[in-house]
């Protein structure tokens, strides 16, 4: 989507100051999506990084002041269908962009096994999910290890 808005429609990028805001938003710590401060960089220098920097970090900021108002009128039958469409929403969101990753990492009967046991400890458990993430990297690494 953003290669066809900037490099194919508005002509503003060419496909490499593409692909190298890529990189250099993907190789750092941070969001996912830090790339686009790059990507105003190469439109419009520093006033556009600066930008796309505050179109990144904005959703954020209005998160919090969104979940006061919201946990103050939870109560409203409106309020809590909405809240649990928006969850549905992201979780449907989340398991479709899941499942392509999935495909191409769940390979073998050990990795089956792994996401099977996972799902079953943190559905139905409350251990924390970074000791689930630990336990499976460890059996993932013994059996790299031995086999």
């Amino acid at each position: 989507m953003i290669r066809n808005d900037f490099v194919v429609t508005r002509h503003v990028l060419t496909d490499r100051q593409l692909n190298t805001a890529v990189v250099a938003g993907q190789t750092g710590p941070g969001p996912v999506g830090l790339y686009i401060v790059s990507v105003g960089y190469f439109v419009a220098g520093v006033p556009g990084a600066a930008a796309a920097l505050l179109a990144v970090i904005t959703p954020a900021f209005l998160v919090i002041p969104m979940m006061r108002w919201f946990g103050a009128r939870a109560s409203s039958p409106r309020v809590r269908g909405a809240i649990r469409g928006v969850l549905l929403s992201g979780a449907g969101l989340l398991l479709s962009a899941s499942m392509p990753l999935a495909r191409d990492a769940v390979t073998g009967a050990l990795p089956v096994a792994i996401v099977a046991v996972s799902f079953v400890v943190l559905s139905f458990t409350r251990v924390q999910s970074v000791w689930v993430m630990l336990a499976a990297a460890t059996v993932g690494l013994a059996a790299k290890l031995i086999g």
